[in-house]
Order: structure tokens, then sequence, then C-alpha cells
């Protein structure tokens, strides 16, 4: 039987387990993504535990067991939590789905429970640029799980990324040069800017028209990933930001009553 003490991680999602624990997905320091019951968390004497283990929290976590689910023994805080809210705390659930989702169990990955331990902290900073940091994310998990986009250069023909051209970035072959780009329904350009891959491998950040083109691409890899499936928070997000645009253009005459 395995027993671990005092190891660094964070519970990325909990939930209910029978009648009072919770189940709890945790992204460890050394064991990687681990799955854990917290027995009695959920019961009326445990309300402090309850309260530790969510989501965001620095902790120190000890379990014992073996297999898939083993059992959480101890947990205490390894620092405070971050104070996040609006779309910081989005995009702090937005890369907790997407470590559940790409993330194999039970697979050390210490380089990336650090990156995402100062990923938490750069998007709860007020300065900080939500769509730059959730694609630099992006990135390092897709590499992480063996899945590099290969931006050094054009796997093809070895050609280096042109900063001025446009690409298609091929989930599984890295970016193809656009010979003739046309344009979208939407007006957008086909593609992505050579620009925003050079941004992206070399960690400078391009211009916001560059990053919007740059979640679009990443998503569509990201979706190649997950079996083309998309993720919850791409749905939570995309109707937040309609709704506030709906607030900036106000309400429409027609929806008026006479009154």
């Amino acid at each position: 039987m395995e027993r671990i003490q005092s190891q660094p991680g964070y519970v990325l999602h909990a939930r209910a387990y029978r009648e009072t624990s919770l189940l709890l997905e945790v992204f460890s320091r050394d064991h990687g993504r681990i799955g854990l019951v917290a027995r009695g968390a959920r019961g009326a004497r445990a309300q402090a535990q309850r309260a530790l283990l969510q989501p965001l929290q620095p902790l120190l976590l000890s379990w014992s067991g073996r297999g898939s689910l083993m059992n959480l023994t101890a947990a205490e805080a390894a620092g405070a939590a971050l104070p996040m809210q609006g779309e910081a705390l989005l995009s702090a659930f937005y890369i907790n789905e997407l470590l559940l989702r790409l993330l194999p169990r039970d697979e050390s990955h210490q380089e990336l429970f650090w990156r995402y331990a100062a990923c938490l902290g750069l998007v709860s900073t007020p300065q900080a640029s939500l769509s730059w940091e959730l694609r630099r994310f992006e990135r390092d998990v897709l590499i992480a799980v063996g899945y590099g986009l290969g931006l050094e250069q054009e796997p093809s023909n070895g050609e280096p990324i042109d900063a001025d051209a446009r690409y298609l970035l091929d989930p599984e072959h890295g970016p193809r040069r656009i010979r003739f780009a046309g344009v979208r329904d939407s007006g957008e350009p086909e593609g992505v800017s050579g620009l925003a891959l050079q941004g992206l491998r070399d960690d400078v950040m391009p211009p916001a028209q560059d990053l919007g083109e740059l979640r679009r691409c990443m998503r569509g890899v990201l979706r190649h990933h997950l079996g083309g499936r998309d993720l919850h928070s791409w749905q939570v997000l995309g109707e937040i930001k309609e709704a506030l645009r709906a607030d900036a253009r106000g309400p429409d005459p027609r929806d008026q009553s006479a009154s």
C-alpha cells in the first residue's frame, strides 16, 4: 500500500461522493493528476476541511492506498488562496479543466506543476493579459503531454516561421504556410500570423489582434486532441462575453413594453 506524506498539490475539481465524502481530482507535484476520496468531508463536523479542499488553494496533501482512487489522510494549507473574481476566476477554472481533460492519471509532471502554480499567480494580478497567459499555458500543457506545436519551422520544408506570413497550425504536423490567404465569412483573415506563432514560441506577447487569432488557432488544436469535443469553459466564457456585448449595446427598443 502506498503512503504519501505532505505532497504539494491543488484540488482541480471536487464533487460529492456517497453520503458524506468528497471525490477529489488533484494535481500533485510528484505524482501528477490523481483521484482521492476525502471521507467524511461533507459531514457536519468537517466544515473546515471542506472549505480547505477547494480549487486554487495551495495544499500539502497526504494519502494512502493503491489503484486509481486512494484515501486522503491529511490536508493543510501551504499558503493563502489567491484572491480571484470575474474573468480571472473563470480563467483559473479554465486551466483546471484543461488539466482534467488532457493530463492522464498517475504521470509525474513536475515542471508543469510549477508552471500551473505560476500561471495561477499571474492570472490573479490585475495587470495580467489573461488571453496571453492562457495561450502560454495551453502551449505548455500540450508540450507536457507530448503534443508539441513545432513552432521553430515549417516541418514540410524546414523554412523558418515568417512574421509577415500566415499559417494554419496543423495539430499533428505543426505550422503550414498559407500561400494565398483568404478571408472567413466573419471577415477575419484565414489562419494565424507568423508574428503570433513567433511570439508563442519565444514568450513575447504579440499585438491584440494577433492574440485573438492565436486563441482561435489554439482552440482548434485543443479540440483535435480532445477528440473533437469542446471544453465546458469555452461555452461559459462565450455566453458571458455575449452577455457583456449585449449590455454594451443597450436594450433593444423592440423588446420594450408599451409602458
